[in-house]
């Protein structure tokens, strides 16, 4: 029932109060899956039983996407399809609730226009959710870790059927490692944000205001989960997702995350590290560092990173609205990406770390120096650059050009030896000519992007661009969006032909997702579920594979976004 893996824990010895079945659908992007893990954990911790099947649910939940319009028709077709469930079809559903981004932006006309949905959770109401779902009473910890891993056996038996995801089996070898200390987790651990100049700025400037929006609450999302957060992993055994971040302070004129998920707001390294352990400690060998900008992690936390000598004496002198606070040392700076990473890339049993959604502007030499010194660290770099026009850019409210592009770029490649870059383009935004689009043709093909997905223009209500003028029409945007992409799969068939002859590590996933015939995986260069697979046909000298365990592999073939390997040991 589930667009994602949804899980079912395996029934806990009866006890005196109500355990009902929770079925969950999840929508949107990793961010989103979080929390849908979150809230499944909230849930199970406090007695619910979760099932994959929706006939068999007594309470629905489907956590929604409003991004972009398609994102918006999907999120409520299937509330509509998760209300035949409570009416029809002989379902045992007695609950709708709806949560997620749809909720921030249109509460009350959910509520009005889809009577069925019982109850609805925003993105910063997740603790909400017991509520929501009758469950106020927390069970008893089962054990000391916040995650539930489920063994493949288990997996056959509750798996989605929508989307399977083949694990190993509980005492497989990979999954005896235990989480070890580590003298880089001794960071300060503070609860206490200080604050991001950027982001109180534009909130005086309205970048954040929910006036216009009928039913929105006053008070933005401020919700983060901790590392305490109970939460049911529904991503295959070896990979999982930290969300190091939530908010976004950005004031870009086509986006309405802001509104939705609130200022930017970073979680504690010390926090981050104990989650990452666990999850190693779980069988977890790739992790995967998200939040709507990355690399603005630690701008809003208090300074608790030592200064070095060299570093005090080049500090320029500040504002005294820039001080610090009394009481605070002076010879400390804020946490940043790059100390995050220096924190987690050691990790015992880490086999692979990487973080998504880089902001131009915030990819820092230390930042750079940091994922080549490291090998664990994956050298991979997803920067949504969203356009190349500078005077397109202007109307984003993001800045930037093609030259000053390719100058991080050429940058960023000579100090990262073979980088790996990913991004995003929206084309047809309001005034976007040919002369425009034509720019960002010229810079695609400068810039010899590995993996690049393009987005159609759409205008959201709330948005800054949705007042703009001189809109694109949709036949010209969605011609844009093809030939981009047609351009793009040329240069990605060349890059993917040079891979023919290599050998790589392989993170094997299971059977093929289109035939039988043929397993895959993912190499280093990939990233989870958003660029292309290695496709095997040679088990090589083994006569199966273990699904999330890795291989040495040689590429035989390429495709335009897929190659083709075998085994070889």
């Amino acid at each position: 029932m589930s667009n994602t893996p949804t899980l079912e824990i395996p029934t806990a010895p009866e006890t005196e109060f109500y355990r009902p079945k929770v079925g969950f659908v999840s929508l949107g992007c990793p961010k989103n899956l979080v929390d849908s893990e979150v809230m499944m954990g909230l849930l199970h911790r406090s007695g619910a039983e979760l099932t994959p099947r929706a006939e068999d649910a007594e309470i629905l939940v489907v956590n929604t996407c409003s991004f972009i319009d398609s994102a918006k028709q999907e999120s409520v077709d299937t509330i509509l399809e998760m209300v035949q469930h409570k009416i029809a079809n002989g379902g045992r559903a007695q609950r709708l609730i709806v949560a997620g981004c749809l909720v921030e932006r249109y509460r009350d006309e959910i509520r009005k226009n889809i009577p069925e949905v019982d109850a609805v959770v925003g993105t910063g109401e997740l603790e909400a959710i017991l509520e929501a779902a009758g469950l106020n009473r927390p069970a008893p910890a089962e054990n000391n870790s916040p995650f539930a891993i489920l063994t493949s056996a288990q997996i056959e038996r509750h798996a989605s059927s929508v989307n399977q995801h083949s694990r190993p089996e509980g005492d497989s070898p990979q999954l005896r490692h235990e989480a070890e200390s580590s003298s880089l987790s001794s960071i300060p651990y503070s609860l206490s944000p200080a604050s991001r100049a950027e982001g109180d700025a534009r909130e005086q400037a309205g970048r954040f205001s929910r006036e216009a929006w009928d039913g929105a609450t006053a008070a933005l999302p401020s919700y983060l989960y901790s590392d305490e957060t109970p939460r049911i992993l529904t991503t295959p055994r070896a990979s999982a997702y930290i969300k190091i971040a939530e908010g976004c302070d950005h004031p870009c004129s086509f986006c309405i995350i802001p509104q939705l998920r609130g200022k930017f707001r970073s979680r504690p390294i010390a926090s981050i590290v104990a989650e990452a352990k666990s999850l190693i400690a779980q069988g977890v060998r790739e992790i995967t560092l998200i939040g709507q900008d990355t690399t603005c992690y630690g701008e809003d936390l208090l300074p608790s990173i030592p200064l070095h000598t060299h570093e005090v004496s080049s500090r320029p002198k500040r504002s005294e609205a820039e001080r610090p606070a009394v009481g605070t040392a002076t010879n400390l700076r804020r946490p940043e990406l790059a100390d995050l990473l220096e924190a987690l890339a050691p990790l015992p049993g880490l086999k692979w770390l990487r973080f998504l959604y880089a902001y131009p502007n915030k990819i820092t030499t230390r930042l750079l120096e940091t994922i080549a010194r490291h090998d664990t660290i994956a050298k991979y770099l997803d920067v949504p650059l969203q356009h190349a026009s500078a005077s397109v850019l202007r109307r984003m409210k993001r800045g930037g050009s093609a030259d000053r592009f390719l100058q991080i770029i050429d940058k960023a490649r000579a100090t990262v030896p073979g980088l790996v870059l990913r991004t995003s383009f929206i084309v047809g935004f309001p005034g976007e000519t040919e002369e425009d689009f034509a720019e960002l043709m010229t810079f695609v093909e400068a810039a010899r992007i590995d993996w690049l997905g393009v987005f159609s223009y759409s205008d959201e209500e709330g948005a800054g661009a949705f007042a703009l003028d001189q809109k694109v029409p949709k036949r010209t945007i969605e011609s844009r969006r093809k030939k981009l992409m047609k351009l793009q799969q040329k240069i990605s068939k060349r890059a993917r032909a040079a891979w023919v002859g290599c050998e790589l590590d392989i993170l094997v996933e299971g059977e093929s997702e289109e035939t039988e015939l043929l397993w895959q995986g993912r190499s280093l260069e990939m990233a989870p579920e958003i660029d292309g697979k290695v496709l095997i046909n040679d088990f090589g000298p083994h006569e199966s594979l273990v699904p999330g365990t890795f291989y040495r592999a040689e590429i035989t073939e390429s495709h335009d976004y897929d190659v083709v390997a075998r085994i070889i040991e």
